[in-house]
């Protein structure tokens, strides 16, 4: 940039008309670069500001941020303040990288949508249908509203708030993350937090009608009671042995579905 041009900067209002079109982010899938256009469409103010009076990078800037995106919109706006700042220190430096944006757009979309996916769908999704679909069963006309809100009042706050995260962390996140090692931790914290979620509100629960009597005496029932649910255990137990020696899950399944059947035909389950 020489030396009496003036620097562009990014303001409150530009990052808050970020938030609010990254509300429609995920309404225009498609299958080549699926999420494409949403993300083009919520930085074109931005793109505009920075480039609008040089045809030639405002092309550039575009054809950029329509390359294939996808990240759970939930906290889009972390990745979208992010490459916002990335793209203010592009317009006011006249050698800045301009892959190093493309980079980390495609680096950081996987492991944020691993880490929104477990935090919205995983464990916000399905509290919220359980209270939704709980009420809604019983006629109460608050089950589809609670619902609504307990789903979308964290999904307005998360990208509130990550819009300007990602934003004031800059172009200096990436190293940050990986001196810190916080995006490994973060990321093991929620996926753990959504498989106890699920796990505790998705009960496994095996009978055996069959009677086993051995002097008079009921053998499954004897087992129960010295350890209760152990054919529980006994399943999962099989089930995470085959995982951890690489079966395909696909197979698994298959098996898992097989058996119950064949049990349920000769009369075991």
């Amino acid at each position: 940039m020489s030396s009496n041009a003036v620097e562009k900067k990014v303001t409150k209002a530009d990052l808050r008309q970020i938030f609010w079109r990254s509300i429609p982010y995920n309404a225009s899938f498609n299958y080549e670069r699926q999420l494409n256009i949403g993300w083009a469409f919520t930085l074109v103010p931005i793109l505009k500001k920075f480039y609008g009076d040089d045809k030639e990078k405002m092309v550039s800037a575009l054809n950029r941020h329509l390359e294939y995106n996808n990240i759970t919109p939930f906290i889009s706006t972390f990745l979208f303040g992010l490459i916002v700042a990335m793209e203010e220190k592009n317009a006011n430096s006249d050698d800045f990288d301009t892959k190093s944006i493309s980079s980390t757009k495609a680096g950081l979309m996987g492991s944020l949508s691993a880490i929104g996916d477990s935090i919205f769908f995983g464990t916000i999704r399905v509290i919220a249908a359980s209270i939704g679909c709980s009420l809604a069963l019983q006629g109460n006309p608050l089950g589809p509203i609670l619902y609504l809100l307990i789903f979308n009042i964290p999904n307005l706050i998360a990208r509130w708030v990550l819009v300007y995260k990602g934003y004031n962390m800059g172009v200096d996140f990436l190293t940050n993350v990986e001196k810190s090692g916080a995006m490994d931790r973060l990321f093991l914290g929620t996926s753990i937090l959504g498989l106890m979620v699920i796990g505790g509100m998705v009960g496994l629960n095996i009978s055996v009608p069959l009677k086993l009597t051995f002097f008079d005496t009921n053998f499954v029932d004897v087992i129960n009671g010295i350890v209760p649910s152990l054919l529980n255990l006994l399943f999962f137990g099989i089930i995470y042995w085959m995982v951890k020696k690489n079966y395909s899950v696909v197979w698994i399944m298959l098996g898992i579905i097989a058996f119950g059947i064949v049990g349920s035909l000769i009369g075991i389950f």
